[in-house]
């Protein structure tokens, strides 16, 4: 089976092929370029930290609003765990065409997405505002001072773009052309092996969906 974890961060998923966009994917490639930038102050220990784990788990480079580098039809199952948040409304659309294009007739895509229901049924419950906006992690910020600026402009901002619930997130799904649309509970799935996929990925804020190529 062909297996697709993509924008795997720091958790790729062991006998899937795994993805991300960071910038760190591409220097793992250049242990000196990472170690002048470390120099200069554009990237710090977490982030050289994360390039070399870029380097040890063999994390490829894949956009995730872009082309997915495998040829249509040859895919059994895309999965994307809190990536689509951080992509607008037009490059969701694209990821979402990109799954369609490499899945199999039946083959299946799994997404975790943090649940905007949980998040407002909190802040309802606790009544903090500022902890709720902070929590919607909106890149809502703008970079102060050179180093920031060229940060930005390598990382492209790590924020989030929008939100979604169970209704929306199906709908957009739907009207992306797959179908069997479900939004299972942690821990369930439909897939024939999911092999390590951990299926209660950030179980207490997340929202999980599954859907069908047709």
């Amino acid at each position: 089976m062909v297996r697709l974890n993509i924008g795997c961060g720091d958790a790729p998923t062991p006998g899937w092929i795994n993805y991300d966009n960071s910038p760190a994917v591409r220097l793992a490639r250049w242990p000196l370029l990472t170690r002048l930038l470390r120099f200069v102050g554009v990237v710090d220990d977490g982030n050289v930290e994360f390039i070399a784990r870029c380097r040890q788990l063999g994390i490829r480079h894949a956009d995730g609003a872009g082309r997915i580098p495998h040829a249509a039809g040859s895919v059994d199952v895309v999965y994307s765990s809190h990536m689509i948040e951080h992509l607008d409304r037009h490059e969701a659309w694209l990821f979402l065409l990109e799954c369609q294009r490499v899945l199999k007739p039946g083959g299946v895509l799994r997404l975790a997405v943090p649940n905007l229901r949980w998040s407002i049924l909190e802040y309802m419950e606790k009544g903090n505002a500022d902890h709720f906006i902070a929590q919607l992690q909106f890149d809502i910020d703008k970079p102060r001072g050179l180093v920031a600026r060229v940060h930005r402009a390598l990382t492209g901002g790590r924020g989030h773009h929008w939100m979604y619930d169970s209704t929306s997130l199906t709908r957009l799904v739907e009207e992306c052309g797959f179908r069997r649309i479900e939004t299972p509970p942690a821990g369930k799935t439909r897939l024939g092996d999911p092999g390590e996929l951990d299926l209660r990925e950030r179980e207490i804020e997340s929202l999980y969906l599954e859907a069908d190529r047709p």
